[in-house]
């Protein structure tokens, strides 16, 4: 599991750190309200087992992410009484813990997630929710920045969406042009005005796509956020 949490974080950009403990005691002993954000939960542990531990977990901190791993399914109804995120079953994959992740980080803060560019002569880290626009010139992707700095990177626009993981959030308004949901301010006229004047053009049988695509990323948001105050 700690393997697979670090190969994920360098797969996709995020700063974590990750922590082991052998028991359920030794967590709760390490434990307190706000001090991590997600927490992978054996179930079958010698001493204290992990659904009392959720419980007792619960009891100090009911925003933390719980994911359970467990060879049995008989504890899950205990299990989602802890308010847990996502139950798996063991033997696990890469790909089933990608997934979960994958899930897990678009519900914690996204400030949390960078990429790193090669951009004039030398590797910059970008947070993603610093970046407003990716135009694509020739071979090279030109980043538009929120503090309007921009960045000329060596990369297809293929390879710039791959290295955001596929982030919802960045949506392709025409051909070697895509944008940032945060940002856009309205489609009129068709284009895209984003909320620094800057005006993309969208095409024509896209357009209906394209503007779906940006009101089902504020839906999914504000569902995220609905979700998270319910369990404060």
């Amino acid at each position: 599991m700690s393997r697979l949490c670090s190969s994920f974080e360098k797969d996709f950009g995020y700063s974590a750190e990750t922590i082991l403990f052998g028991s359920a005691e030794a967590f709760l002993e390490a434990f307190e309200a706000d001090s991590f954000d997600l927490v992978f939960m054996d179930i079958y542990m010698e001493g204290m087992d992990g659904v009392a531990a959720a419980l007792e977990m619960r009891r100090l901190d009911i925003g933390c992410l719980l994911i359970f791993l467990t060879s049995s399914t008989e504890f899950m109804p205990d299990a989602f009484s802890c308010h847990a995120f996502e139950y798996v079953t063991k033997p696990f994959s890469k790909e089933r813990i990608f997934d979960v992740l994958s899930d897990a980080v678009k519900v914690l803060p996204q400030e949390q997630k960078y990429i790193e560019l090669a951009a004039d002569r030398k590797i910059v880290r970008v947070f993603l929710d610093d970046i407003i626009s990716a135009v694509s010139n020739a071979h090279y992707i030109e980043l538009t920045l929120t503090d309007k700095e921009k960045l000329r990177c060596r990369m297809t626009m293929l390879e710039f969406i791959e290295k955001t993981g596929s982030d919802t959030r960045f949506i392709p308004v025409n051909k070697g042009i895509t944008v940032n949901a945060e940002y856009i301010l309205e489609f009129k006229s068709g284009c895209c005005i984003m909320e620094s004047g800057a005006r993309f053009p969208v095409r024509v049988r896209d357009r209906v796509n394209v503007e779906q695509m940006a009101a089902d990323y504020h839906f999914q948001k504000i569902r995220s956020r609905q979700r998270h105050r319910k369990e404060e």
